[in-house]
């Protein structure tokens, strides 16, 4: 089930804010671990960035409040995937260089998060121009298609990967292999079109994003 905006955008925020503030990595540790135990923060201090306001607490810990419980299977399935890509990772500058950025879209695209990565990425496409403009356009519609498609959109969701990988082959960018992700974006495309059904969570199963050599 997809993330309605207002709990998609607030976990994205803090995803993205804890790769580089200490404040919003401790809420966002917290909020995975209460998605996997609803005690996990039971005589403990709830960190000042943990979203309290979406829960309430009882004799099974804390659970999601009225009108988001629909959703807390989802939200804490994301949060853990935010925190498995965080948690290793150092403290980044804020606001991160573009090659942190890209590195750091690398592992959330990696993780399924999408929704993240067009967040991450989006103020460098402002301030690029030419063919790394193009890039990150392109990487950043593949993103947006590949949640599309999780959503259950189909249609939106195949055209901006047929248009992202065209984007992504015509574009340039700090010697990433390209080519080749727009290619493995087609071929993902184009079995997943085959489907009747919804791609779903089948569409997490995303090519890897394009990685500089070591």
């Amino acid at each position: 089930m997809a993330l309605p905006l207002p709990l998609r955008n607030r976990l994205a925020e803090l995803i993205l804010d804890a790769l580089h503030d200490p404040a919003a990595r401790e809420g966002l540790a917290a909020l995975a671990a209460v998605g996997a135990d609803p005690h996990a923060l039971d005589g403990r201090p709830v960190p000042e960035r943990f979203p309290a306001d979406l829960f309430e607490r009882g004799s099974g810990g804390l659970a999601a409040r009225r009108g988001f419980a629909a959703h807390a299977r989802e939200l804490g399935a994301r949060a853990r995937r935010g925190w498995a890509v965080v948690h290793p990772r150092a403290l980044a500058a804020a606001p991160p260089t573009r090659a942190e950025a890209l590195d750091a879209a690398g592992a959330l695209f990696d993780a399924g998060l999408f929704f993240e990565v067009h967040e991450l990425l989006e103020p460098h496409w402002f301030r690029a121009t030419g063919p790394e403009r193009e890039a990150l356009q392109g990487l950043i519609q593949v993103a947006v298609g590949f949640q599309h498609l999780v959503n259950g959109n189909r249609r939106g969701g195949f055209a901006l990967l047929h248009e992202g990988a065209a984007k992504v082959a015509a574009g340039r960018l700090g010697g990433l292999p390209l080519d080749d992700f727009a290619a493995r974006v087609r071929a993902r495309g184009e079995a997943l079109a085959e489907r009747e059904t919804d791609a779903g969570e089948d569409a997490l199963d995303a090519p890897p994003f394009p990685k500089a050599a070591a």
